[in-house]
Parts: structure tokens; C-alpha cells; sequence
């Protein structure tokens, strides 16, 4: 399996969704990056299972131990370990199907790959519950980009039908970000946040899921960022984002409505703004996301990242035995989000952490 990232840091995560831990391993790291331990689990708090009905009712504390790498506060320069201990696994809710392929999931293509060998609990390592350890790398990686003055958060645009007002793309602040980061369905208003929760708790009572649209802004990139043409900031950050479990989607700027305006509209006209006496060239609008010829421009980057409904429900599907090659139906049991996409919105968040930071780290001083 190809779990390994990055170019100037890299993470390798290792473990299960069933197995006895699950961690990572951050190799690269500059020495000398004071870490505030307690932001980190608040980071952590924020994707931890359990929390309420519109999660999965898996408990587990998600506390990370870090085992090499820090001392005295700071990251020393060796690769930074993380672990996390699995406490709340139930693997006998599996027993029944580790042959009966679950719609939606890599159970069938992990079968056909690893020649029956993955495990099958849980998901194994194809599981959402490896996104915790990614959690706790970026949280690591943000704490740098603090020192910078860069600021990144998501909010929750869609639940199934119910819509947020999108991020304004020129005037979106920082505190607005830092507020998203401290909700647990952030959003702009209080109503919508009502309302999303009725339309995942709908789902979940009938026994089904819901997917949602996450849109995300880093605030305060320099200009100079990215390299075409195939290390541009949207192939990195798509390619990071796209390694997340049920992501099936993501855009960049005004995306996809692009191709329904005229050029005069979607161009992204340029004036003069002045910052402590210094001249720099600004957009009045940011259809491109802050984004031209795959570097950053100094206007916002905001993406938009889609997550499809949990792939187990607990309606009855049609599927196939592996084994026997047989047509079967099923009725899957487990403790599973009615909705990914509310967990999701911090791990989209540590992968954005991760790689500005790995192009900060490729750029050094030339960019700004």
C-alpha cells in the first residue's frame, strides 16, 4: 500500500481501523517548532467519534502519544511519531460479511488487490478512522503556519439539500476561520446548523445517510506558491484531498460554475492595494481561488471539497459473496457516521495545513 506523503515532509501512516493502534510518522520536520499540545487535542476533539447522534457511536478518546521527535516543547528535527490506541473496536460485527463484498466500500477492490489478505475489519486501513493520525499531522503542521500568519478553516456549505451561505472569496477574515474551527457544525447561522442536523437525523432514522459539500479557505498565502505544471497547488492539494475516505470531488475557486460565464466575468481584474506603505497587486474578485498557472496569487485559496453519503446504511442491499460467487442481499450491521462529511471538515483542514506547509518548506524566503 502506498501510504506515504510529501515531498519536503512526509507522513507515513500505518495501522487498522480494528487493530491495536493507528499513528504516523512525520519525517522532514524543521527543529525548533514550539508545540502547543493542548491545541493539538483540540484538534483531535473535533474528529473524535461518539460525540453525538449525528456520528458514529464509536467511542474512542483519540488521545495521541508522541513517542519520538518532540523534547522540551519542540520538534527536535527526527521524525516526529504519533500513536493512537483502537479501545472501542467491536470486530465481531464483521464476522458475518468478511466475505460479503459492502456496497459503496473497497471491500471488493481490496479483495481483488491484496488477494484476499486486507483486513476486512472495520474497513481495515481503507477506513475513515485513519484520518485521525492525519488530524494530528496537520495539527502539527498548522501550529507552524501560526507562525506565519496563515490561517486556515472549513465550513459545512452543504448537508444533503440544506445550503450554508458560501465564504465570501475577497473579504473573509481570520476570526471568521478561527470560528469555524471552534464550532461542531460550522457554519454561518445558527438556523442552518438546526437544519442540517434535522436532514442527517432524517437519514438516520431511516436507516439511510447523507453526504455534504465542504468549502475551505486559506487565508494569508504570499504570492509564489506552486510550480507548474505538475506540482501546481491545486494537482498537490487535490491529489492530498482525494486520499480521504469519501471524497469524490473537489474544485477550486468558483469551480465548476466557470464554464457558464464569459471570460469578461470570470477574469479576476487587478488594481494596486497598499499594506504597511508596501504596493501589491490585488484581485477585486477571486474566481480563480486565489490560484493562476497553479500558483498561489496572493488572494485567498479556497477549494470545495465533496463527500459522499456513508457507504454502510442499514437498508437492505443487494451484493454478491466473494467467495461462493454468489447474489446475496444484506442487511449490514456497525457503528457508522449517518453522515461523514461533519468529521471530515478538520481532517480537510490538516490536509490543507500539510501541504502549504510542504511548499512553504520547498520555497523558503523566495515567495512573500
Amino acid at each position: 500500500m502506498s501510504s506515504i506523503w510529501g515531498k519536503h515532509i512526509k507522513i507515513s501512516v500505518f495501522g487498522e481501523s480494528h487493530g491495536s493502534y493507528i499513528g504516523v510518522v512525520i519525517d522532514g520536520l524543521p527543529p525548533g517548532i514550539k508545540l502547543d499540545l493542548d491545541k493539538i487535542s483540540t484538534e483531535m476533539a473535533r474528529r473524535r467519534p461518539g460525540q453525538d447522534i449525528y456520528s458514529t457511536q464509536r467511542k474512542e478518546a483519540d488521545r495521541v502519544e508522541i513517542v519520538s521527535g518532540f523534547f522540551n516543547g519542540y520538534t527536535t528535527g527526527s521524525p516526529l511519531c504519533g500513536i493512537i490506541k483502537n479501545t472501542d473496536k467491536r470486530s465481531v460485527d464483521y464476522d458475518d460479511i468478511k466475505e460479503i463484498m459492502r456496497p459503496g466500500h473497497a471491500d471488493y477492490t481490496a479483495f481483488v488487490r491484496y488477494n484476499g489478505f486486507a483486513d476486512y475489519r472495520g474497513g481495515g486501513h481503507f477506513s475513515g478512522r485513519l484520518t485521525a493520525p492525519v488530524v494530528f499531522a496537520g495539527a502539527v503542521a498548522n501550529q507552524y503556519l501560526e507562525q506565519k500568519g496563515i490561517t486556515i478553516g472549513t465550513h459545512l456549505l452543504r448537508i444533503g439539500k440544506i445550503q450554508d451561505e458560501p465564504m465570501d472569496p475577497v473579504n473573509i477574515t481570520a476570526q471568521q476561520l478561527i470560528n469555524f474551527r471552534n464550532m461542531r457544525f460550522p457554519v454561518f447561522s445558527a438556523e442552518t446548523a438546526e437544519k442540517m442536523k434535522e436532514e442527517i437525523n432524517s437519514a438516520r432514522m431511516d436507516c439511510d445517510s447523507v453526504g455534504g459539500i465542504l468549502e475551505t479557505t486559506i487565508l494569508n498565502l504570499p504570492a509564489g506558491l506552486g510550480s507548474p505544471m505538475f506540482d501546481s497547488v491545486e494537482s498537490r492539494m487535490a491529489a492530498f484531498v482525494f486520499s480521504i475516505p469519501a471524497v469524490k470531488g473537489i474544485e477550486f475557486g468558483s469551480g465548476f460554475n466557470l464554464a457558464s460565464m464569459r471570460g469578461s466575468e470570470a477574469n479576476d481584474e487587478f488594481y494596486i492595494s497598499e499594506d504597511n506603505g508596501r504596493k501589491i497587486p490585488r484581485t477585486k474578485t477571486n474566481h480563480a481561488g486565489g490560484i493562476n498557472g497553479g500558483i498561489t496569487n496572493g488572494m485567498p485559496v479556497i477549494f470545495r471539497t465533496c463527500i459522499k453519503p456513508t457507504s454502510t446504511i442499514s437498508k437492505p442491499q443487494h451484493t454478491v459473496n466473494i467467495r461462493t460467487m454468489e447474489e446475496t442481499e444484506h442487511v449490514f450491521k456497525g457503528r457508522h457516521d449517518p453522515c461523514i462529511a461533519v468529521r471530515a471538515v478538520p481532517v480537510i483542514d490538516a490536509a490543507a495545513a500539510l501541504v502549504v506547509m510542504d511548499l512553504f518548506l520547498e520555497h523558503g524566503e523566495q515567495v512573500g
